[in-house]
């Protein structure tokens, strides 16, 4: 289990270039099992899950080279599909969330998918009905066996449909949608997610040969096509990553400059630091986080009532971003309401907080107060455990805002999402090392 030594305290200074977007990697990955041609993608994130989904793929037969810093190729024109039936599959597979999607291109390409049941962040339940559900509508027949958690769907031809979903989930959506090119006839799906990544997804599919209308809404009208060929794509810059270099600036009261950010794509996000009391500026495709040396009060709502913060499918604010927002908020001026509404379990995180002298009472699974310190006082170093992805980077800013040496253990959590993060803030000014 690995560890960072973190001596906070210290303001930063720099630009900082966000890596390729991890939750784009993981559905662009798996659309290259749908062409038997070579599929170039640039900005791949350095980071454990994505490079567990490329041995998967490894492992499925398909060839993979790397041709430079963030640049694969992938050839899937010799799948193996026996590799789906083995113990190694299994154990493999289980090791990441975004496996899940495998599902949809082999079932569309191969007609049949199978996964374990897959693991991920222990942030409360993350159901997979809405994927299988499709995958019936489609024409699949699924199976599950209980003793092994195995999931399986089967279809001599998939057929188009009308599908209203249960919920817009997006990885559910970029699974439906990676079968639905390859069925007969036209899929129309209602209440689909429409988050950038996934729009990244659908563009990238027209350019192979998919015919995609309705991208961007929630509303996807998909025509079957016999086929798809290759194509060259490349990924957004991680918008979850710019929002945790955001509230790092504001913790430590430095001025950073977070380069290509893709502002077009950010959505709420922006704003939602606002209301923080955050200094956001754009200086062209850049954001400038300038030193916020008196502090930065909460806005209030216009009648002079609490601020919440709440997570909702896009275009509102992504729930990935709450835990960062919530530490954020223990050094403004005010009080905030965080809502996370998507996972019961992702606020768990707030007792290390609470160790550090932050001031937050826990209504509930879902909403926490809190109430912020202004830098009247510093929040205290301490000895934590990373639970997830967000909240060990969020425990990350704290220690780096905080008076003293703190220690994260299991850092391995934040390397599934954080591509060399103490190489790069080290190159900013922070005092962090890995032990």
């Amino acid at each position: 289990m690995g560890t960072f030594k973190i001596e906070g305290g210290h303001r930063l200074h720099g630009e900082i270039i966000p890596q390729g977007a991890k939750n784009e990697a993981l559905q662009i990955l798996c659309a290259v099992l749908l062409t038997p041609e070579e599929v170039v993608v640039n900005n791949i994130p350095d980071i454990i899950d994505v490079n567990k989904l490329i041995d998967l793929l490894k492992n499925l037969g398909v060839k993979v080279q790397h041709k430079g810093k963030g640049t694969y190729s992938f050839m899937a024109d010799e799948v193996d599909l026996d590799y789906l039936q083995t113990a190694k599959f299994k154990k493999d597979g289980r090791g990441l969330r975004g496996s899940i999607m495998l599902v949809g291109p082999l079932l569309a390409r191969f007609g049949k998918g199978y996964i374990p049941k897959p693991g991920g962040d222990k942030i409360g339940r993350r159901r997979l009905d809405t994927h299988f559900e499709g995958f019936i509508k489609l024409g699949a027949k699924f199976r599950y066996n209980r003793e092994e958690y195995f999931y399986g769907v089967e279809a001599e031809k998939l057929k188009g449909t009308y599908m209203l979903l249960d919920e817009a989930s997006v990885t559910g959506t970029a699974n439906i949608v990676m079968a639905a090119v390859l069925a007969e006839g036209t899929t129309t799906i209602y209440n689909a997610a429409c988050e950038p990544y996934l729009q990244q997804l659908c563009k990238m599919l027209v350019r192979m040969g998919a015919k995609i209308l309705g991208i961007g809404s929630n509303l996807l009208t998909i025509e079957g096509v016999g086929q798809l060929s290759g194509t060259e794509h490349t990924m957004l810059p991680d918008m979850i990553e710019i929002g945790s270099w955001i509230g790092l600036a504001a913790m430590t009261r430095s001025e950073l400059t977070i380069k290509n950010v893709s502002w077009s794509d950010l959505g709420l996000i922006p704003d939602a630091f606002r209301k923080l009391g955050i200094q956001v500026e754009k200086k062209g495709d850049d954001i400038l986080i300038p030193k916020h040396d008196n502090g930065y009060a909460i806005h209030n709502y216009i009648d002079g009532s609490i601020l919440t913060i709440a997570d909702a499918p896009w275009p509102g604010l992504t729930p990935d971003l709450l835990s960062i927002m919530l530490v954020v908020a223990t050094q403004a001026r005010g009080e905030v309401i965080i809502h996370q509404k998507m996972f019961e379990s992702r606020l768990f995180f707030v007792d290390k907080l609470l160790d550090m002298g932050a001031k937050i009472i826990l209504c509930d699974p879902h909403r926490a107060t809190v109430i912020g310190h202004d830098f009247k006082s510093t929040l205290k170093a301490t000895t934590m455990v990373s639970p997830d992805i967000r909240a060990g980077v969020s425990l990350l800013i704290a220690a780096l805002s905080a008076k003293g040496t703190s220690i994260i253990h299991n850092i391995e959590q934040i390397d599934r999402g954080y591509e060399n993060i103490e190489e790069r803030l080290q190159k900013i000014g922070a005092k962090i090392e890995r032990v």
